[in-house]
């Protein structure tokens, strides 16, 4: 039987976002933190603050498009009034924890849910650092009648993030080595130490405007926490045929724990339920489908690049696809496509995909179809993510060897039969396919981190929105205003996708065909191409004219009901 996330009924001061309601309300330090027990049911209702499935499968930026887009990639974001993820609930649960823990007299238990407590008050400020920039650092809880800390003014980053480090090496030192799919354990926090210095890393060096010091500082903490875990956890990649194994990885409904450190489990059991398939499958949520650039930025099967092929621009959908690297195959419908379980090949509808590019990552039996059905369990941190961190923040270091490469990147081609990157070659033939995509990047290792980040973009795409961080902490917001794009069609006419003989789609002018068993599309309404009857690719959200504020749009807003509350918080740049 699946575990899930326990959760706990009592309310810890949840229903307020003020910061003197404390949730003594519903516990009181009288009649609980007296036993093990007790510290392990509270720390239970830590885990909610983790992404929900739709969190983790529902990336929209500019790996996966869709046909509306939020208000980060029209650059229309506003300061909001009141939340707009100035949000402290959470970190009162946690301090209020840590302030009565104690109180238990088994102080290994303790130092054990303390470490848990302060993983997530590590994870809980990481976000609003990358959300905020400076904000006010709280280790306490903070008395109705305290006005001073009420009031206090946004601590500067540096400092909070140094608190950052200070909880996540707690954490580590005291949390259980034992391997938990899912409970936080050592393992967890050393992948969470990872993520963050690899981010604050990178952020500080490609954002001299903020001037913080201390990019290396955190490019080595990313670094060792990965060794660690990659020495002593026992984690390895998942591999079977390299066919399919990439997508079996994704559909497993239990999550694989030989790879995975920590997943948000779902049951049908216990009636635990996403809308992953769903989701795929129908014109509801988006059409969502790869964006071209990404489609291009797949390798060839020999790890030849395929935008070096002349001619690579105007390339059809079954020729495009053929001999690439496995996991495109993985990852959205290509010719020759069944569904788990099924022997009939599929084509991708274009009433469910924008681009054409249909996603079937994450995608499992043709069961868990209905809405908010699915159990397949959503992965939070998994071994791969950690390998590729310890790359690229070598690789940014520049303390990068090919050896580093043969026991990090190597693994996750490995699954699928790739060859690994070649650092030799690709800092003397930097790909400029790729180059032309990252502005702020150059020096003598520039063209093995285009490898390392085409190799980040394609094993972690649909993943917890790793994207936005990455173009966020690389500097590289003028990709959001670039025109996404879809599948290439030479104009209208009738196509047979996956070259079986058969009609599968028919682009028209005019009045409406007839084709038994094919999609048919009108030019200009249904379809959109560059250039009209003359071909293109499929453009979307043509209509939109996006915009990204060098000089604002890196971090959020502070909500003005927080302006006037407390009149020493300053807002953020430009906003």
């Amino acid at each position: 039987m699946k575990k899930i996330f326990l959760t706990i009924a009592v309310v810890f001061g949840m229903a307020s976002c003020n910061l003197d309601q404390l949730p003594q309300d519903a516990i009181s330090p009288e009649t609980f933190f007296n036993t093990e027990n007790d510290l392990m049911l509270y720390t239970n209702s830590f885990y909610n603050v983790l992404p929900s499935a739709e969190d983790v499968y529902n990336e929209d930026v500019d790996n996966v498009v869709k046909n509306s887009l939020r208000d980060e990639l029209q650059g229309t974001r506003v300061v909001p009034t009141s939340d707009g993820g100035w949000k402290w609930e959470p970190l009162r649960n946690i301090n209020y924890f840590l302030a009565n823990s104690d109180k238990c007299a088994d102080k290994k238990a303790v130092a054990k849910y303390n470490g848990v407590a302060r993983f997530f008050r590590a994870y809980f400020y990481f976000n609003m650092v990358k959300r905020f920039g400076d904000v006010p650092w709280y280790s306490k809880t903070i008395e109705s009648n305290d006005q001073e800390m009420l009031n206090k003014a946004r601590d500067p980053r540096a400092m909070v993030m140094d608190s950052v480090l200070a909880d996540i090496d707690y954490a580590i030192a005291n949390l259980d080595a034992t391997r938990q799919v899912s409970l936080i354990t050592k393992w967890t926090a050393l992948a969470l130490k990872s993520r963050i210095g690899l981010y604050e890393g990178t952020y500080r060096k490609y954002h001299p405007e903020f001037k913080l010091s201390g990019s290396d500082k955190f490019l080595d903490a990313s670094i060792s926490a990965s060794e660690d875990l990659m020495k002593n956890s026992g984690y390895t990649i998942y591999k079977a045929t390299p066919s399919t194994a990439y997508q079996k990885f994704f559909s497993s409904d239990n999550a694989i724990p030989d790879e995975v450190i920590l997943a948000r489990d779902f049951s049908d059991e216990l009636q635990v339920y996403h809308n992953l398939n769903y989701y795929t499958m129908t014109a509801s949520y988006g059409k969502p489908g790869l964006e071209k650039k990404l489609v291009n930025s797949y390798l060839m099967a020999d790890g030849s690049r395929f935008t070096d092929i002349k001619g690579y621009e105007t390339m059809q959908f079954f020729d495009e696809t053929q001999k690439r690297d496995p996991r495109l195959s993985q990852t959205i419908r290509t010719p020759g496509y069944t569904r788990i379980g099924e022997t009939t090949p599929l084509v991708q509808e274009f009433g469910a995909t924008v681009t054409g590019y249909q996603l079937i990552k994450f995608v499992s039996a043709p069961k868990w179809d209905t809405f908010n059905k699915d159990i397949t369990d959503m992965p939070i941190f998994r071994y791969a993510e950690v390998l590729l961190n310890f790359a690229e923040a070598k690789a940014e270091r520049g303390t990068l060897t090919q050896a580093d490469l043969d026991k990090s990147t190597k693994l996750t081609r490995d699954r699928v039969g790739m060859p690994n990157i070649d650092m030799a070659d690709a800092n003397s033939n930097p790909d400029p396919y790729q180059a032309q995509q990252y502005s702020q990047l150059s020096g003598s290792n520039a063209g093995v981190i285009l490898e390392i980040r085409r190799e980040r973009r394609v094993e972690l795409v649909m993943e917890n929105f790793f994207r936005w961080d990455d173009i966020i902490r690389w500097k590289e917001g003028q990709l959001l205003t670039k025109q996404y794009k879809g599948m290439y069609f030479p104009g209208p006419g009738s196509y047979d996708l996956d070259k079986n003989g058969k009609v599968d789609l028919v682009i028209y002018e005019g009045d409406k065909p007839t084709v038994p068993d094919a999609q048919i599309l009108k030019l200009g309404s249904e379809i959109l191409l560059e250039n009209g009857n003359k071909g293109g690719n499929i453009v979307i959200n043509a209509h939109i004219n996006k915009k990204f504020n060098e000089a604002r749009d890196y971090l959020y807003p502070i909500p003005t009901q927080e302006l006037l509350l407390n009149p020493k918080l300053v807002q953020n740049p430009s906003w």
